[in-house]
């Protein structure tokens, strides 16, 4: 009996241990895939540049670090869409989508947040250029002469100057008969005469209404 109980006891173990083997070997399947590239920055002659570089994966996820040629592995991914960012103080990269299949095939597409439907592919293995160098410092603005011409508290006091200095100069050039046009007008303008009072036009307009509503009380007396 106790032979029996053992033995069962063996088998149980066996069992637990063989399913567990099975069970990670089906976990690593898929994890064997990796992401290859290289990186080459055309405006940097040496290859200081390698020692402060950084590939990330998913923002972080997986880190690699690129060769002396330039060239990189990231090795058990599995199979899934990544975003592959390179990281470097001094340039700036442009990051790009790799799709990996169950089946291992891969490719290779530029990031777009905006439109997600739009796929664009690249080639692959991936090949990253700096974008631009890095600016931390916003360049100063150089004054020029045409932002102080067309101030406008410059144009506001200057304008009117030049108005002064020319309109004279034109009127003494024109015609006789445009000199006299232009001076009646002027003279109109100027003429208090010519132009009603707003305070004697409001009074004579109330008090056509106060003798039509006085005229047509009497007629009511009557």
């Amino acid at each position: 009996m106790k032979n029996i109980q053992l033995l069962v006891y063996f088998l149980a173990i066996y069992i637990v241990h063989a399913v567990s083997e099975i069970i990670e070997n089906d976990s690593d399947i898929g994890s064997d895939f990796k992401i290859t590239g290289k990186i080459e920055i055309l405006a940097s002659k040496d290859k200081e540049w390698l020692t402060n570089t950084q590939i990330l994966v998913d923002g972080g996820e997986y880190i690699a670090y690129p060769r002396s040629d330039g060239s990189f592995v990231i090795n058990g991914l599995p199979s899934g869409s990544f975003v592959v960012e390179i990281v470097n103080p001094a340039y700036i990269f442009e990051p790009a989508r790799v799709e990996i299949t169950s089946k291992g095939k891969i490719r290779a597409r530029k990031v777009n947040y905006l439109q997600a439907s739009v796929v664009k592919t690249i080639p692959y293995p991936l090949e990253f250029r700096e974008r631009r160098k890095t600016n931390y410092f916003q360049v100063r603005e150089q004054w020029k002469v045409t932002d102080f011409l067309f101030n406008p508290m410059v144009l506001t006091m200057v304008l009117p100057l030049l108005m002064l200095m020319f309109l004279p100069k034109m009127m003494n050039a024109a015609d006789p008969e445009t000199q006299k046009e232009m001076h009646s007008q002027m003279k109109a303008l100027n003429d208090k005469s010519s132009i009603p009072d707003m305070s004697e036009f409001l009074a004579g307009l109330f008090g056509s209404d106060s003798k039509k509503s006085s005229k047509s009380k009497a007629v009511r007396k009557k």
